[in-house]
């Protein structure tokens, strides 16, 4: 790992446990073990390296959506799949780095936006197609209009989490917990069969 990767990857540890307004470039460089006259040689601000960290983070999503996908048996294990990574990603978050990010770094921001608008909803309405296709999902969803909702759905808790649990929750508890509420609106008695058998596995790791 050379330096600008160490800079970026200490900065993101530091910005998921406390969120991005509240470190500053001191805290970085001594997280880093490292002058800040030296991490300004890589990156001019602490805008800069969070712009990266973000659009490394996302970069890193998007391939391990792909590999879900391809690794899925089915669309329900493909949301399986979702969950893991979630749960991984999500345990040690900070959910005010989501604030953060709308408010203070604006081109962060519209990464973020544009991999949400593009990428997961694409990746959404995907699934929902090939889970009717399978028969794991009910044929009369309008899947238009609940790929938006589950947008909107993770949208609320990135931006409200609290709202849901007065704070005894994780992020990736309510994010898992809804999820599974979603699949078992939108599955076929066949699909439920799968959702159990997935949860078991999930719950035996």
């Amino acid at each position: 790992m050379d330096v600008k990767e160490y800079i970026i990857s200490e900065s993101d540890k530091l910005f998921c446990q406390y969120g991005l307004k509240s470190v500053t470039m001191d805290d970085i460089a001594k997280q880093l073990g490292m002058s800040k006259k030296t991490i300004y040689i890589h990156f001019s601000d602490k805008n800069e390296i969070v712009n990266n960290v973000i659009e490394i983070k996302l970069n890193s999503q998007k391939c391990i959506i792909l590999d879900s996908i391809d690794l899925a048996e089915n669309a329900v294990h493909e949301v399986s799949f979702a969950v893991a990574n979630m749960k991984e990603l999500l345990s040690n978050l900070n959910p005010v780095l989501f604030y953060d990010l709308q408010k203070y770094h604006p081109e962060a921001w519209m990464y973020f936006k544009d991999f949400r608008e593009k990428h997961l909803f694409k990746t959404i309405h995907d699934n929902l197609k090939r889970g009717i296709d399978e028969g794991y999902y009910r044929k009369d969803l309008k899947t238009d209009i609940l790929t938006q909702m589950r947008l909107e759905q993770m949208d609320l808790i990135f931006n409200n989490s609290s709202a849901y649990t007065n704070g005894k929750y994780g992020l990736a508890q309510v994010m898992a917990e809804l999820t599974e509420h979603f699949l078992y609106g939108i599955c076929t008695l066949k699909g439920h069969k799968l959702i159990n058998k997935y949860k078991e596995i999930i719950e035996e790791e």
